[in-house]
């Protein structure tokens, strides 16, 4: 039987927090802000490059999309934080100043912005044809065609790997303990160094991440529930 101490909790860590609980949840904080951040720049990237995929008739817009896609969705998320970290910044003096916290933002909003993009393509991709159809027989532009009738339903279809994918960017965010950001699995590292009680602290941090998860789940569900699209049956040509 392991011996816990959850009383290591309450111990008073030395630094700017009185106790590790209280640090727990500061960095619980910044694994939220690093998640919900990275995720708003994947959504907005997303959107967009998953529609620039589903426009045949400008080839070149496609090829653009395809080849966000296939770089950012290829590249292992640690690899590109290291690159917006270290190489960026060399590239781009302006940067060198730019706060570790954007910079890792960015390397995992990009990483998940080409996931978001595919699940955009294939969201539009699974409507008929009659869909698009109906938006020119309204007399609407195509811009107005995908922003009223295409991308609407689109979203709504795509909601269950969005869910999955909301799920995936606050797992992945444990990468930003690279550039030392102070979020969970920083502090897991650094409380177990402390304090050598590795159960406790990593079992709390599991806690943490899955309710989380769990959180997220549920607010997606609710979210597809209210959206649901009536007598919806897939693509029929």
């Amino acid at each position: 039987m392991f011996n816990l101490d959850w009383r290591v909790f309450l111990e008073d860590p030395g630094g700017r927090f009185p106790t590790y609980w209280q640090w727990l949840l500061n960095a619980w904080g910044w694994t939220a802000a690093v998640a919900g951040a990275a995720l708003v720049l994947a959504l907005a990237l997303g959107l967009v490059i998953g529609t620039l995929r589903t426009l045949p008739k400008y080839p070149v817009l496609v090829w653009f999309g395809d080849a966000w896609v296939e770089i950012f969705r290829n590249i292992p998320i640690l690899v590109q934080v290291f690159i917006w970290y270290h190489v960026v910044p060399a590239l781009v003096p302006p940067l060198r100043s730019t706060p570790s916290f954007v910079l890792v933002v960015c390397a995992l909003g990009l990483f998940t912005s080409a996931r978001i993009a595919e699940q955009v393509r294939a969201g539009i991709e699974s409507l008929s044809r009659g869909q698009r159809l109906a938006g020119q027989a309204l007399g609407f532009t195509m811009p107005q065609t995908y922003r009223f009738v295409l991308l609407p339903m689109a979203l709504r279809i795509i909601i269950p790997p969005l869910t999955s994918e909301t799920m995936n960017i606050v797992k992945n965010s444990s990468v930003a303990f690279a550039v030392s950001i102070p979020e969970l699995t920083m502090f897991a590292m650094q409380v177990q160094e402390e304090t050598s009680r590795g159960i406790e602290v990593y079992l709390a941090v599991t806690v943490l991440y899955i309710v989380t998860a769990l959180a997220i789940n549920r607010v997606m569900a609710v979210i597809e529930e209210r959206t649901r699209i009536p007598g919806y049956v897939g693509n029929r040509g």
